[in-house]
């Protein structure tokens, strides 16, 4: 096989590797794998390439080893990547503070840069940047591409991007609101541009990314005008274990009358809030069933769960004066059905419906939800950060 029109995108977590090589124009996918519990002695590894899978179990010190690991496995499938021709290995990197407003080609000074902004994404940048590392020694004649998940929201405007503190402070620390999954909502723009057969430029989104996280999006014209989160990815909507919005001062709050250091609050705000704090669990299907059952806890979380995206919902109409289309994706929005009904219900007279038929349909494929005659469009699209990736670093990579 030859792979010089093909890209590796990596997406490093703390303790996982995701891979996938495809091709870019088309989209089409050569391999998929996921190398997870790096570190510990009971790793594994998994690769489906060619309607096959395979998989590799045993420990596996860091992320070089991880990547090792996953090009021991496209070899065993018949593709030597240490020996391709690869177009280009691109890299999602979270966060690309102030810097970054595109992808960027990797050099030194780029490794350094993703380096200096951990401050600002610590649970993130550091492992993005061992893929980028190990990548590099493995691979040291292709191109390696960073792709921000930031770079969507770079240019917000100012009064969507400041916080009301002091200025001076914010100046110093880099403070402003970054947003985040940026990658998916542009590429999820773009998708339902071309499902509407309409300009970007003539369009007003609001874009719904509901995973386990999650975030919202105002879009004029194909850029963000407006996005949940903030300075990290806790602000906001109501996630699977993150808090979104809160009064600031629960934090020094909660350290005077419950003796919980700073370390401690963060930590139950990104881990053990949201959904899992507020019932136990965070997974939709399980809250969906419980509530089914008659739960009260289940039926509270997934009550403020969708107080928060309505309040998120108006808000964005206001910030835009127009909206086309509403769009949901990522693995909530795509999936639960009684999400996207009752986030919008009761919004007939704004020209917003739900067709309960069609919200039914189970699809793979980008469609919409709403009546025809709604002036609103309400949309499902599949995000694919994979591929956005793939098409950003290789257009970089042949523009250079």
């Amino acid at each position: 096989m030859t792979a010089a029109d093909t890209v590796l995108v990596l997406n490093a977590g703390s303790s996982s590797l995701k891979y996938q090589l495809l091709h870019p124009g088309s989209g089409e996918r050569v391999a998929t794998g996921i190398v997870e519990r790096i570190g510990s002695d009971d790793a594994s590894a998994r690769h489906e390439q060619g309607g096959r899978t395979r998989e590799s179990e045993g420990g596996i010190a860091d992320h070089r080893d991880a990547l090792h690991t996953a090009l021991d496995l496209f070899a065993a499938a018949g593709t030597d990547l240490r020996s391709a021709d690869l177009l280009a290995v691109g890299h999602r990197v979270v966060h690309g503070g102030r810097r970054f407003s595109d992808p960027v080609l990797i050099d030194d000074d780029v490794v350094t840069a993703i380096d200096e902004l951990s401050s600002l994404a610590p649970l993130h940048n550091p492992v993005n940047l061992a893929g980028v590392q190990a990548m590099r020694e493995i691979l040291p004649d292709v191109p390696q591409v960073a792709v921000f998940d930031t770079a969507f929201f770079h240019d917000l405007p100012a009064h969507a991007a400041t916080y009301a503190i002091d200025d001076e402070i914010a100046r110093r620390h880099d403070i402003r609101r970054y947003g985040f999954h940026g990658t998916s909502h542009e590429y999820v723009s773009g998708v339902a541009a071309e499902f509407l057969d309409r300009p970007a430029s003539a369009l007003n989104l609001i874009v719904l990314h509901l995973g386990n996280g999650a975030s919202a999006s105002a879009v004029r014209a194909g850029r963000a005008v407006d996005t949940s989160m903030g300075l990290t990815p806790l602000e906001g909507l109501v996630m699977g274990t993150r808090s979104g919005d809160l009064d600031p001062a629960i934090v020094a709050y909660l350290e005077r009358v419950a003796d919980m250091d700073i370390d401690a609050v963060d930590r139950m705000l990104n881990s053990g809030s949201g959904l899992k704090g507020l019932c136990g669990d965070n997974d939709f299907r399980t809250i969906t069933a419980r509530i089914d059952e008659g739960d009260e806890r289940a039926r509270l979380a997934y009550d403020v769960y969708i107080h928060r995206l309505r309040r998120y919902i108006g808000a964005y109409m206001i910030d835009l004066g127009r909206v086309d289309a509403i769009v949901f994706t990522a693995g909530v929005g795509e999936n639960a059905t009684t999400v996207r009904a009752d986030a919008l219900a009761g919004m007939d007279g704004f020209g917003i419906a739900v067709d309960p038929d069609a919200n039914a349909v189970r699809s793979h494929d980008a469609r919409r939800i709403s009546p025809d005659d709604s002036s609103v469009a309400v949309l499902v699209v599949p995000t694919d950060e994979e591929l956005a990736i793939a098409r950003k670093a290789a257009e970089l990579v042949d523009g250079s």
